[in-house]
């Protein structure tokens, strides 16, 4: 539902192949050592062999390290805002301020089980929901009033924590209309 959540896919995928690679190589090297009975001499004591299995992780790890900074620095990347949304995390509800207009705030409670309509979402849906522009650039402002808190919304690839007294920011751009939903991942 974003660029960054879609970013995070590719990486996902991209560590995964290489992590599957690894383990065919590993398993058919393991493999061939139980099921042969055969032993180069030349491979037991050389300083060329000990040159590959050091250097030839490094560059693999490399190849996971760079688009993983990569990453790092788009997530943290922050333009310019079309909307400010103010959050703050209480022990059992979010308040949300909307800073770019005037009194526009409120609070936004889960509804309780026994409350639900048939079609809604048992421990997701809330009373108050936020509404954000698509195709705009969003900044979050998220911060905690009594305990820590995480506010997570996982289909656009936004987790930010929530800590009294300290004031945490976040940008994202949601690529297509929805109804998207989030909670609290703090443990």
């Amino acid at each position: 539902s974003s660029p960054l959540m879609e970013q995070l896919n590719f990486f996902h995928d991209h560590t995964l192949l290489i992590l599957t690679m690894i383990t065919i190589l590993v398993g058919y090297i393991m493999g061939m050592l139980m099921f042969n009975k055969f032993t180069n001499r030349f491979l037991l004591h050389g300083q060329t062999i000990e040159i590959i299995w050091t250097v030839l992780p490094a560059i693999i790890l490399m190849f996971i390290a760079f688009p993983s900074l990569r990453l790092l620095y788009l997530m943290d990347e922050i333009n310019t805002p079309s909307i400010t949304l103010k959050s703050i995390g209480h022990q059992w509800y979010w308040s949300y301020e909307y800073s770019d207009f005037l009194n526009l705030e409120f609070d936004s409670y889960m509804i309780p089980t026994n409350e639900l309509e048939t079609n809604g979402f048992r421990l997701l849906d809330v009373d108050n929901r936020v509404v954000l522009p698509m195709n705009n650039q969003i900044r979050i402002l998220v911060t905690a009033t009594d305990v820590l808190h995480s506010w997570t919304v996982p289909s656009l690839g936004v987790k930010v924590d929530a800590t009294p007294g300290r004031l945490n920011q976040i940008n994202f751009l949601i690529n297509r209309p929805g109804l998207f939903f989030g909670q609290c991942s703090e443990i």
